[in-house]
């Protein structure tokens, strides 16, 4: 008998496999699970064995994120960070002491300011020219999709009153039509695009740094949703393979290969080669990224009904569709012919809407295929388009950490959706019952990436730590259900097929937690700690 190169015992070892219930042990020879069961994996412990005693601490299968943003997540921990704090003097203070301690620095760059800091989410040029007035400063906000910029910067990238809006952005203005210091979108890009790139080392220091983050939550695999060239953001598709390449990536990373929308069907060679070259070690490039609209807070979301204006009465912007719907259907017709996983950023009902039409279409000139499109984000979602996710066998990717009551959603959403699409915000639960595969995500940076913390918002609708009623509670979901979401339901979007549940033959990708999940009281999900995380039966987090 062949003897285990690593044992666990005295569980419980959550499985997330239905058939394999009430084990207490496991074993990993190889790299994998070589048996799930009880006391008789002890037969498999030899000299060399590493035994770990559970003493009651929980096994499951290592957590994935289906869609995140790691490089520049970590890049972000290295640079001007206003995450953790909605107070514009904390902002002043970190702006202030980061600018005066990096006086070689050309640019002031970072971010995660909270829109709900500043009357109506804008915050002024004026304001942060009294923090940083000797050098331009860009500094995004936390989800990522707008950006707080100084005059000095709108001077560096010459964007000025006279320069119109980009399609798909909008620079917000003084009364005279002045840049007023705040862009959304891609708008962005004007003046993102007059930053000095990251270096390859500062790249691949933010994707380390990242790693060991994520690892430190227990996650063993991601989808990072934006490989390209985006908002001045640069491509971090070759760290990741020179990552791979030189044994540093101990993750398992699928790469999603960003859609440029103003070139069309004329990419799609471009991408197929990249698909080709994107290939190292535990890294892969096999999904492409179509980002169909923005976000509610700034109305870029694209809805079925009209915003609403602060006084309650309707406007006529319904938000904006990035890629014109009907070309849509046919680029992701032709994505899918050619074996691509398709993963839309689609917020609001109608992007949903045109997603789903765009997977229908794909599904009835190519017939059914495995290439399992995703839609990630999905706010609003209209009734009638919820089924049709297990219909199509179209995953649903839920970032739950955005399913609460927080200033942003009750300042700057609720109070400008109109007709009944506050209602039908984040519908996990009608999701579920529907039969729609769940994945989960984080988004990281725009929220945190602690899938327990994302497990304790799916199961309450309230954030740690928040002393506020549930948001929309018939839409929660049960513990069982959120684990599987960021497990199996996750490695079925990575197309990790062999990860996600504990059985024999899988990668041992596994994650210890203090307490058994299933058995923690609801409102105590969040205080879970990752105790040690391991990739291949390799220890990659914990003592």
């Amino acid at each position: 008998m062949s003897r285990a190169d690593l044992v666990f015992l005295s569980g419980p070892v959550i499985t997330m496999d239905p058939s394999r219930s009430g084990a207490t042990a496991l074993a990993v020879a190889g790299g994998r699970i070589a048996a799930v069961g009880g006391a008789e994996v002890r037969a498999l412990i030899g000299p060399g064995t590493e035994v770990v005693d559970l003493a009651g601490r929980a096994l499951l299968p290592g957590f994935q994120d289906a869609h995140v943003h790691a490089v520049f997540g970590g890049l972000e921990l290295g640079a001007c960070d206003l995450t953790g704090t909605t107070d514009v003097a904390e902002y002043r203070r970190r702006i202030t002491a980061y600018a005066a301690a990096r006086p070689e620095r050309g640019w002031i760059t970072g971010g995660g300011w909270s829109m709900e800091s500043f009357p109506g989410g804008l915050p002024t040029r004026q304001l942060l020219d009294e923090m940083v007035p000797d050098r331009p400063a860009l500094l995004v906000n936390r989800d990522h999709h707008g950006a707080w910029v100084n005059t000095r910067a709108l001077e560096r990238a010459g964007v000025n009153a006279t320069t119109p809006d980009p399609a798909d952005g909008r620079i917000e203005r003084e009364a005279d039509g002045t840049p007023s210091g705040m862009l959304q979108e891609g708008a962005v890009a004007l003046v993102g695009r007059a930053v000095p790139a990251p270096t390859d080392d500062d790249l691949l220091a933010g994707l380390l740094r990242a790693q060991q983050l994520l690892h430190s939550f227990g996650i063993t695999a991601w989808q990072d949703a934006l490989l390209g060239e985006y908002s001045g953001h640069p491509d971090v598709s070759g760290t990741y393979r020179t990552a791979a390449q030189r044994g540093l990536l101990t993750a398992r990373v699928s790469g999603a290969l960003w859609w440029d929308r103003d070139a069309g069907a004329d990419q799609l060679p471009h991408l197929v080669e990249r698909r080709r070259t994107l290939r190292a070690g535990t890294f892969r490039a096999d999904t492409v990224k179509i980002m169909q609209d923005g976000i509610a807070e700034n109305r870029t979301a694209a809805m079925t009904a009209p915003y609403k204006e602060a006084c309650g009465c309707a406007t006529a912007d319904t938000g904006l569709s990035f890629v014109d719907p009907d070309k849509l259907a046919g680029y992701v017709t032709e994505l899918d012919a050619l074996d691509f996983q398709v993963h839309f950023h689609a917020l609001g009902d109608r992007a949903v809407r045109e997603a789903l039409d765009a997977v229908a279409a794909a599904r009835t000139a190519n017939g059914p295929r495995r290439n399992r499109h995703h839609l990630a984000h999905l706010q609003v979602v209209h009734p009638t388009d919820v089924p049709r996710f297990g219909e199509l066998g179209a995953i649903a990717t839920i970032q739950p950490l955005w399913a609460a009551h927080e200033p942003q959603m009750d300042e700057l959403t609720i109070p400008f959706l109109g007709d009944g699409l506050a209602a039908r915000q984040y519908p996990f639960a009608d999701l579920h019952h529907a039969r729609a595969p769940l994945a989960a995500g984080s988004d990281w940076p725009v929220s945190s990436a602690n899938p327990l913390e994302g497990i304790h918002v799916a199961v309450n609708r309230i954030l740690p730590g928040a002393d506020r009623p549930p948001f929309l509670p018939r839409q929660r979901l049960d513990v069982a259900t959120a684990l599987a979401a960021y497990t199996s339901g996750s490695a079925h979007a990575n197309h990790l097929d062999d990860t996600g549940t504990l059985r024999p033959g899988h990668l041992a990708d596994l994650v210890v937690v203090d307490r058994d999940p299933r058995t923690t009281p609801a409102p105590e999900l969040a205080s879970l700690r990752v105790e040690a995380t391991y990739v291949a039966g390799r220890r990659v987090f914990g003592d």
